[in-house]
């Protein structure tokens, strides 16, 4: 796990300091080592520039830059390839030979042997550059998932790329200016992370199982290509022979992600995904030592600390919890708005952040998390109306009332809620911003003066999700799919990547496996989403025997969930004064949102989602020292 860090110059000359400086920003992602490496190139000069944190191999055999023994490649690479040992044996097989015991070694001799195509074989979290002296190019690649993140900016000053936006930045003289289109679909409609733009105006995501090439000759880059898309074209398998195959697959998983030569152990919060990692890990080593993090909210009805005790007493963990005061929140914010790199969704990022921090001053450096299990098990609330939609294109009528009346029998449900969400997966385009009024959501909120952001081109309006002649009949696992490959996940990962390696942990996701995906989008739908409404069916039932049934039982989990609003309340006049002192935004009605901030201090109304948007946007704002 580390940080990595590119510069393409069309000039001769070594922008030395400026390297150094912009490496700087990564040097938490990578406290263990640190290398640059300057190459001349037939258009100019290359920087290729590494901070390591020390997981497999701890020796110096894993210093990067690492070149080929033949000269004609070198790597710099973030990230794990739990399979590296198995590739390790093909690779020997056929005939290479290999000086060290690190996973980078073998990244590089299957890119130098199969470029692209050897990328489907790995089973890992990575992000990567590679230079091919004989082709000229620098490639960039990212992993299936996007757990591992890449940025790059091009404009007529080179090509640049790195971990973070911020280490971009800091390679380029001229003020980070802001992107219109990105705020607006964060203050107003929550969205962020969803696509390749950044927060950061010309500074883009390399997006997920995506891979693109430089021309070291011309400066010209290639538009990315994909290099792995999901099928969700149904497979014919029996329930019980599904759940035999599906336990097997996860407790795989789980076996190559414990692969490290350092300390490490698991992220739990109590539900049945972290609980799952957790339990595996047992079933796998009765003896390995297991030390699990947790954040408490006690005195809160969202306060999880019993589930995850049954977990920690079954497993015989060493147990760390960590609970928070409102105080340590505002103290902390600046840290974890540094930290994230662009504006992020609640304060549950900041319940992870402590978690992490937990870890390492316990002397952690891997975690294991639950991460992605939502989204590939039709988790969080089921995603009803994609998979009553799926019945009616099917021409169910029957499974959709059932599905229906047993979906509102859940916590916090209702068919109202089922209805309305099936009617969302239907509205036509045309329709979509008098369907979000009816809501109580709207594309132009009060505080907004959208003069200015039409005059610059932004398009204000909730962008359509788009359907595929392939999902009908499956459009829950359509829904997954995008879920998982660009759509919320992304924002999940973006906040475990950017909390862990603030603290120089590194977070692995034992759910997010190409092998793994591919086998729960072709699955049946109900074996998702039961036929009564059960969320994570089939995996409720293959860790039966392996997680405690108490916490397979569970049906009132809701995410990882802190006390936002007691959080925000005690600290809102510190708030206050925060927004008081912000700059002026042409396109906010500052004298709305200080009165709303006003009635939240006076105790007429809850502090809600949209002021925490632009505490949280503001003080970047400011960190960040942007212009318009």
């Amino acid at each position: 796990m580390c940080g990595i860090l590119g510069l393409w110059s069309p000039t001769r000359g070594h922008r030395g300091n400026l390297v150094e400086k912009a490496l700087h920003e990564l040097d938490h992602r990578g406290p263990n080592d640190r290398g640059i490496e300057w190459f001349d190139t037939p258009g100019g000069t290359l920087a290729l520039a590494h901070t390591r944190l020390s997981i497999i191999d701890l020796s110096s055999g894993g210093h990067q830059p690492m070149n080929s023994p033949c000269g004609r490649w070198s790597m710099i690479y973030n990230g794990e390839v739990y399979n590296y040992r198995e590739l390790r044996t093909e690779l020997e097989a056929e005939g290479e030979r290999f000086a060290t015991q690190s996973d980078t070694e073998v990244l590089l001799r299957v890119w130098m042997k199969r470029g692209a195509a050897g990328l489907s074989s790995l089973t890992g979290m990575f992000a990567f550059a590679v230079i091919d002296r004989e082709r000229h190019k620098l490639s960039l690649v990212r992993d299936a998932f996007g757990i591992k993140p890449l940025f790059y900016r091009q404009n007529e000053k080179g090509f640049a790329f790195a971990s973070e936006s911020r280490a971009i930045t800091a390679l380029d003289l001229d003020p980070p200016r802001l992107n219109l289109q990105r705020t607006y679909h964060y203050l107003a409609l929550a969205r962020y992370d969803d696509s390749d733009e950044t927060f950061i105006d010309g500074i883009r995501h390399l997006p997920p199982a995506h891979w693109m090439e430089l021309d070291l000759r011309t400066g010209r880059a290639e538009a990315p290509a994909r290099w792995w898309w999901p099928s969700i074209a149904r497979r014919e398998i029996g329930f019980a022979e599904a759940t035999d195959e599906l336990r097997e697959r996860f407790l795989d998983s789980v076996r190559l992600h414990l692969r490290s030569d350092v300390r490490l152990g698991a992220a739990l919060s109590g539900g049945i995904d972290s609980s799952a990692v957790v339990c595996a890990m047992r079933r796998l080593d009765p003896d390995v030592p297991i030390h699990t993090f947790s954040f408490v909210a006690r005195g809160s009805a969202v306060n999880e600390e019993s589930w995850a005790d049954l977990v920690n007493a079954q497993v015989g963990a060493d147990v760390n919890k960590v609970a928070v005061e409102p105080s340590e929140l505002a103290d902390d914010l600046d840290d974890v708005i540094r930290s994230q790199d662009e504006p992020f969704g609640g304060t549950s990022i900041y319940a992870q952040y402590r978690v992490f921090r937990l870890a390492r001053e316990r002397g952690v450096t891997v975690t294991l998390d639950g991460q992605g299990a939502d989204e590939l098990l039709a988790g969080y609330g089921g995603y009803p109306g994609p998979r009553l939609n799926s019945l009616v294109e099917q021409g169910d009528y029957r499974g959709f009332l059932r599905l229906l009346n047993g979906w509102s029998r859940g916590p916090a449900r209702s068919r109202r809620q089922g209805v309305m969400a099936f009617l969302g997966q239907r509205v036509p385009p045309q329709w979509r911003s008098a369907a979000l009024a009816l809501v109580g959501r709207s594309v132009s909120p009060p505080w907004l003066d959208d003069r200015m952001l039409r005059d610059h081109g932004v398009r204000v309006e909730d962008p359509e999700l788009a359907r595929s002649g392939e999902g009908r009949g499956r459009r829950l696992t359509e829904a997954l799919r995008r879920a998982v490959t660009d759509g919320s996940m992304q924002s999940l990962l973006r906040h475990g990547d950017r909390n862990a390696m603030r603290w120089s942990v590194e977070s692995r996701v034992p759910f997010l496996t190409v092998p793994l995906a591919e086998f729960l989008l072709s699955l049946p739908e109900n074996y998702l989403l039961s036929d009564t409404g059960e969320t994570k069916h089939i995996f409720r039932a293959a860790m039966r025997g392996i997680v405690p049934d108490a916490i397979l039982d569970r049906k009132d989990k809701i995410g990882f969930a802190t006390p936002e609003q007691a959080w925000l309340s005690k600290i809102a006049p510190t708030v206050r004064g925060w927004i008081a002192d912000a700059p002026r935004l042409p396109f906010v009605r500052q004298d709305w949102l200080q009165a709303r901030f006003d009635s939240v201090l006076a105790g007429d109304r809850p502090l809600d989602t949209t002021l925490w948007r632009f505490i949280n946007f503001y003080r970047w704002f400011q960190i960040r020292n942007l212009t318009l």
